[in-house]
């Protein structure tokens, strides 16, 4: 399934947002078989394993006009350029360590005409940016992600939730959670998704 799976979760979007989504398969394809950012077996199902499962995180949260983003191991571009798409108003920063991958994410923003994003090769120790909010997708563990990104959310926030973390997880993560099971929450993405990619996959909020 491609466009039509996005389109079935998210009602409401603009002609110009249908036109980027729609574009990203074959920009996407074109580009994995150049750097390698999606596994080559897992192209086809990237509406599904990429694009929606990016876009859980807009049903944690619906980011108000304004709102800085920061996504850490990006890898080519996910969660943030299909959350930017949706969210066209906010600011989306995207870092990894790899070089090349960000040339995949710059590349594609370039030609869906994306304006809000913008791309850092570099470590998340080394930003000292801060931003409302920061997003991954099993970039690395909890703890890790939580004791390096902190510093990098502003206390000030405008959103219906406080800054802080949100995260995309899968498997078992009791062991991982388990030192912040007073502050997080968990949300099952099979509760909004019934393809069967989603039954174990999670989005995690955190307050920092």
């Amino acid at each position: 399934m491609g466009l039509d799976l996005i389109t079935k979760y998210f009602n409401g979007l603009t002609d110009v947002q249908i036109s980027q989504y729609e574009a990203l398969y074959d920009l996407y394809s074109d580009w994995n078989s150049k750097i390698n950012v999606i596994s080559r077996r897992d192209i086809e199902n990237l509406y599904e394993h990429h694009v929606l499962h990016s876009l859980a995180i807009a049903n944690v949260l619906k980011f108000r006009e304004g709102t800085s983003i920061i996504d850490v191991g990006t890898g080519g571009g996910f969660p943030a350029i299909p959350l930017a798409i949706m969210f066209p108003e906010c600011q989306f920063t995207l870092i990894d360590s790899t070089g090349k991958k960000l040339k995949v994410a710059d590349a594609v923003a370039e030609a869906i005409g994306l304006s809000n994003t913008e791309t850092h090769h570099a470590r998340i120790e080394e930003i000292k940016t801060k931003h409302d909010f920061v997003i991954s997708r099993a970039a690395m563990d909890m703890q890790t992600l939580v004791s390096l990104t902190r510093k990098n959310v502003a206390r000030k926030g405008k959103n219906a939730l406080p800054n802080g973390l949100i995260c995309l997880k899968g498997g078992e993560i009791g062991n991982e959670i388990a030192p912040f099971r007073k502050s997080i929450t968990v949300h099952n993405l099979s509760d909004w998704f019934e393809e069967e990619f989603f039954k174990t996959k999670k989005a995690i909020y955190m307050p920092l």
